[in-house]
């Protein structure tokens, strides 16, 4: 089987870890890994299948340099922007985890469990895009209900970990906290977020754009039918949690027909990457402490509308740092190498 060169930029990253680690339990054909960042982590150190690999500066001639056939991009949307297609101008195919690229007509933006065949696409600029981690695990459900029922319109709302805002996120989350129980919250300036994170929500994530809704809301509109090569209608609401890992959505769901809580149910249970966790009445329903460091996504607390017999209710939760982020991304990366090797 054909090894290939990987590498990592933004290896110092949350997600960029986090990608080491998948990489490492998915067992892909690697012949070497090379993790890039910035000239301040050069020298750095990560661990890789027992081995540790020492940081290289990320250039646009490195990838040339190492003969790299995969990269993955997880540094931020400037750095992709410069960097990405110095990689794909090198011939590695460029998997970047911002949200630089993802509107762009004509780089594929790819959740391997709904539209794989998208990945063929990828030769037109090198380059297959991430989605936004809210929109992963959503379109992860709505996919398979699509397809059965026929959706006209989603309302959503996200309850977002700190983790989404990266390692000072949770970082400033766990500051926080210890000041609470020292007596000196009040002391905290928030540097991460526009708000206090410890013990309270902050209905804001990204910057507030001209219809008053945020970037990351819009992220999920666009983003979903872009996807699903849909044309249903989607809002947003995204709202920052005090949870360090996994994100939660309450999705309120209006389809073509009527559709029954047990129908969906029936459905979500051989859907690809989701689980399904519903019995409210054991308690049983997903949380962030089950979906952490986990690769799928969980849904529950399905249930029919009071009123109209065509819209259901429910809740999922995912890791975003994996299912929204590096494990997607793997995916991608195994997809696109089964491809090379018909």
């Amino acid at each position: 089987m054909r090894k290939f060169n990987i590498a990592v930029v933004g290896a110092t990253g949350a997600v960029g870890e986090e990608i080491f680690r998948v990489l490492g339990e998915r067992n892909l054909p690697i012949n070497k890994i090379v993790p890039l960042a910035s000239a301040r982590s050069v020298g750095r150190e990560v661990e890789f299948g027992g081995e540790t690999l020492k940081v290289k500066e990320l250039t646009h001639s490195v990838f040339e340099e190492e003969n790299i056939e995969i990269a993955f991009f997880s540094a931020g949307g400037s750095i992709s922007a410069e960097f990405a297609p110095s990689a794909a101008k090198a011939g590695a195919v460029v998997i970047d985890n911002t949200s630089h690229f993802r509107m762009q007509q004509d780089v594929p933006l790819v959740v391997p469990e709904v539209n794989p065949n998208d990945i063929a696409l990828w030769e037109k600029t090198g380059i297959i895009a991430n989605p936004n981690c809210s929109t992963i695990q959503m379109v992860q459900v709505l996919e398979p209900l699509h397809k059965a029922f026929g959706i006209k319109r989603v309302d959503v709302s996200t309850y977002q970990a700190v983790s989404g805002a990266g390692k000072k996120g949770m970082e400033e989350l766990v500051t926080q906290m210890q000041k609470f129980f020292d007596f000196s919250l009040e002391s905290c300036e928030p540097k991460a977020f526009p708000h206090r994170i410890a013990l309270n929500v902050i209905p804001h994530i990204d910057v507030f754009l001209g219809n008053d809704y945020t970037k990351e809301e819009m992220k999920m509109v666009n983003e979903t039918n872009k996807i699903m090569h849909s044309d249903f209608e989607v809002s947003a609401t995204c709202v920052r949690v005090p949870v360090l890992r996994s994100h939660s959505e309450a999705i309120t769901i209006k389809f073509e027909r009527e559709v029954s809580a047990k129908e969906a149910q029936e459905v979500l249970s051989k859907a690809e990457s989701v689980v399904l966790i519903d019995n409210p009445q054991e308690k049983s329903y997903p949380m962030p402490i089950v979906a952490t460091d986990k690769d799928e996504t969980y849904v529950g607390r399905i249930r029919a509308d009071n009123y109209d017999k065509k819209i259901l209710h429910l809740w999922c939760v995912a890791d975003q740092i994996r299912v929204g982020a590096a494990t997607n991304a793997v995916r991608i990366a195994q997809k696109w190498i089964a491809m090379q090797e018909k």
